[in-house]
């Protein structure tokens, strides 16, 4: 078990294309949200179509907390092999991941403030946005 960040100077392949990883991981759990909204749509007889933006919200919301407080990482980041931490190197504690989620979500719902969180992964050595700056966590390769 880690018990502290590697450093991105000496230890880069633990970083080594997070970001695209999560452009990839934002993908498939876009997809799979989408799914559980049309599940929800069919399943309150076509109501839930009056307020999907807020539907897509909260289940894009609940999918990812529960996702992050089981494995620290969404079925998407899975896939994408990609997983959260917190600065210790620890996976996230339910109130980090739902903390991360909200301001996922949030950012999610102000895009100026996604561009600003893309921009960040982009040009900071640990790859880490907005959410994760703010919360002190950052996106790691998954270990074999």
């Amino acid at each position: 078990m880690m018990t502290s960040l590697p450093d991105p100077d000496y230890q880069a392949e633990f970083y080594a294309f997070t970001a695209p990883k999560r452009l990839v991981a934002w993908f498939i759990d876009s997809l799979l949200i989408v799914i559980l909204c049309l599940i929800t749509v069919v399943l309150t007889a076509f109501v839930g179509l009056i307020i999907w933006p807020l539907l897509y919200l909260v289940i894009g919301f609940v999918y990812r907390a529960a996702t992050l407080t089981s494995s620290s990482a969404t079925l998407g980041m899975r896939f994408a092999g990609i997983e959260l931490r917190d600065l210790s190197g620890r996976r996230l504690d339910s109130q980090k991941a739902i903390m991360h989620s909200a301001g996922f979500t949030f950012s999610m719902a102000i895009p100026v403030l996604q561009v600003i969180s893309i921009i960040m992964m982009l040009t900071n050595p640990k790859g880490q946005g907005l959410s994760d700056a703010l919360l002190g966590t950052v996106m790691l390769n998954r270990r074999a």
